[in-house]
């Protein structure tokens, strides 16, 4: 299976399962540094649209879910995962109100934590199943999770860098 993302750029390759503890790690940590620069707490741009620390919020939670998800797929066979509550999330865990730098350190954390998981996972546990239930309920393997959440984090990475302030014509990014 390969699907595009034509927002981001990615593409689903699941030959690149196996590598994604390592690039899900590199992700966060490049999240992470976003989260110590000056557009963290950039507001919303508009309603509707997630902040920078909202997508950060959501993309630390991915990984905390995602990382229960897998290890689910390996306890029983093709157990379903049930809704994050992505949207609800965001009121419910206040994900505006988080300092950016303890959700950087959360970030980082989760990805370790979910890589961790990927990085026990014997040759024969990629292949097993859950019943994915976004956007419709469909049977998906250990290897596409990991592909999807690696695609979640770069996406969200990608949306945090275009919600971040541009500077004014004529203004240069030091100014």
């Amino acid at each position: 299976m390969t699907d595009d993302c034509r927002e981001c750029g990615f593409t689903y390759d699941l030959d690149l399962a196996t590598s994604v503890a390592s690039l899900a790690r590199n992700q966060a940590a490049q999240f992470a540094d976003f989260l110590h620069g000056p557009h963290a707490c950039a507001p919303r741009p508009a309603p509707g649209i997630w902040s920078p620390l909202e997508y950060a919020c959501h993309v630390r939670d991915v990984l905390l879910v995602q990382r229960e998800r897998v290890l689910a797929a390996r306890r029983s066979n093709t157990p379903v995962a049930e809704p994050m509550g992505r949207d609800e999330r965001v009121e419910h865990d206040g994900y505006a109100l988080q300092e950016p730098a303890t959700v950087a350190r959360q970030l980082t954390d989760a990805a370790a934590l979910f890589a961790n998981v990927l990085d026990r996972l014997p040759p024969d546990h990629w292949d097993r199943t859950l019943i994915y239930s976004y956007p419709q309920p469909t049977e998906r393997t250990v290897r596409w999770v990991a592909v999807h959440t690696l695609h979640e984090l770069r996406h969200h990475l990608h949306d945090a860098h275009r919600q971040a302030p541009k500077p004014h014509p004529g203004q240069t990014a030091e100014s």
